[in-house]
């Protein structure tokens, strides 16, 4: 328990009410999966206090569908799970295509420093085609 309550206790993502009006809350591993969640959902620069927060991996959205690509992606998300979730050491990021390459599904390998356990998350990510 004492490990566990070291990954802390915050609002569940996205903030909802439970039955009786408290906003519900995210707790140990689950806290840890969200904080990803945010992590890799944020631009940088999105968020005008903490500018350096969230993931470079949107300023490759138009990029194409390249093995140059999904490395790029990959790099971004292990730098930004680096610099932004001290709970876990990151082991594995790989990037799949799907879709014709529209869609690039970011397989990622966790594993949380206070109690050893490894998750994955699946993360989508939509390129867009330019207007040229």
């Amino acid at each position: 328990m004492a490990k566990a309550a070291f990954l802390g206790v915050g609002w569940s993502f996205p903030v909802e009410l439970d039955g009786g009006g408290a906003v519900t809350t995210a707790q140990y591993e689950e806290s840890v999966d969200q904080a990803i969640w945010i992590i890799l959902g944020t631009a940088k620069g999105e968020r005008l206090m903490r500018p350096d927060f969230g993931c470079g991996i949107y300023d490759l959205v138009f990029g194409m569908n390249s093995a140059s690509t999904s490395g790029k992606i990959a790099q971004e998300v292990r730098e930004a799970l680096l610099a932004h979730e001290p709970r876990i050491d990151v082991r594995d990021v790989r990037v799949e295509p799907r879709d014709g390459g529209q869609t690039l599904l970011i397989h990622l390998e966790y594993q949380v420093r206070a109690t050893n356990n490894v998750f994955n998350i699946v993360y989508p990510f939509y390129l867009q085609r330019s207007a040229t």
